[in-house]
């Protein structure tokens, strides 16, 4: 892997200059590089990463699992693109197992996701079945820990 990416994908926010003293390369090369990868699609874009739960009335998350009927000339590629055109998905994900697609939703309440599923996605032509699943805490994030050291749940491990 692209040492480059592996360390931007952990860490967006460090300056070309600290990139370029991490990876012993000119400060030139790494912006150029960067660039590249822009203007070819390898990035796409740049986020925080948030402990919504620390955040007053974030709302709620639901992995939706769904099973679906993929369509003859476009397989799962065009039930993708309707699915991930609600501005509730947040990302959407191609599985193997028992249900095609994995789609994370958010929303402001468990009654406002259920009601997405029932409305929308529900109704979209191919969809077999769906299975919700809320999020109650978020231990890990993009590689990143979100849980403060101090924190537990009580339980020590026993041998």
């Amino acid at each position: 892997m692209d040492k480059l990416l592996e360390i931007l994908s952990e860490n967006s926010s460090f300056t070309s200059k600290e990139l370029a003293l991490m990876l012993g390369e000119p400060e030139d090369y790494i912006n150029a590089q960067i660039k590249e990868y822009e203007q070819s699609g390898v990035i796409k874009g740049y986020q925080a990463i948030v402990d919504w739960e620390k955040v007053p009335d974030a709302g709620v998350t639901a992995i939706i699992e769904l099973k679906v009927t993929p369509k003859r000339e476009t397989g799962f590629d065009e039930i993708a693109r309707t699915i991930m055109a609600f501005e509730e998905v947040s990302s959407m994900y191609l599985m193997a197992g028992a249900f095609d697609f994995s789609v994370m939703v958010k929303g402001a309440s468990m009654q406002d996701v259920a009601s997405f599923v029932a409305r929308k996605i529900s109704c979209v032509d191919g969809i077999k079945a769906t299975a919700t699943h809320f999020m109650l805490k978020t231990y890990k994030v993009g590689g990143l820990s979100l849980v403060d050291d101090e924190e537990g749940d009580g339980r020590s491990m026993v041998l």
